[in-house]
């Protein structure tokens, strides 16, 4: 009998999609100074942290903010374009394809960066980090029915954080 791929346990969508509201707010209460971590934890090895994106809309030109994990690869910072692990692309996604200048907020200050899809052997190495990040990594990507986007975020103009 052939072993079933495990697709990862995940809590309900109503669950995920309040968590992340919550986490938006206690971000914007406290405007960045909880809610937002950086990857090394503990003096560890390297983890995920967590940050603040502001991009502009697609279609209306408005600026939005979302909160999500990335973590650092040199001077660039990498996401995953998911969306709780459902099926729709996020829409920060869409936004940055769109208009791919963008500003990231993370403990250690804002910057401006340029966004890009990971393509090809990058985009492996990325996904294989992601996955030392996550062991449910794969199993959560099979709910997905697109290959989700690995994100790297390039700074921009010296691009180096300001205290925020």
């Amino acid at each position: 009998m052939a072993k079933r791929e495990s697709r990862g346990w995940l809590p309900p969508r109503w669950f995920i999609r309040a968590f992340w509201h919550a986490h938006r707010w206690l971000v914007r209460r406290t405007d960045g100074r909880r809610g937002l971590w950086l990857p090394k934890t503990g003096g560890k090895k390297d983890g995920w942290g967590a940050l603040r994106l502001t991009t502009t809309g697609r279609r209306t030109g408005a600026e939005r903010q979302v909160i999500v994990g990335y973590f650092e690869d040199g001077d660039d910072l990498v996401t995953m374009a998911m969306n709780g692990w459902g099926a729709a692309e996020p829409a920060w996604w869409l936004n940055l394809q769109a208009h791919p200048d963008a500003v990231v907020q993370t403990k250690d200050g804002v910057r401006p960066v340029r966004a890009r899809r990971a393509e090809g052997a990058e985009r492996e190495r990325l996904w294989a980090r992601w996955a030392e990040l996550d062991a449910n990594l794969d199993g959560y990507a099979a709910r997905r029915p697109v290959e989700t986007a690995v994100v790297v975020f390039e700074p921009r103009e010296g691009g180096r954080p300001v205290s925020a």
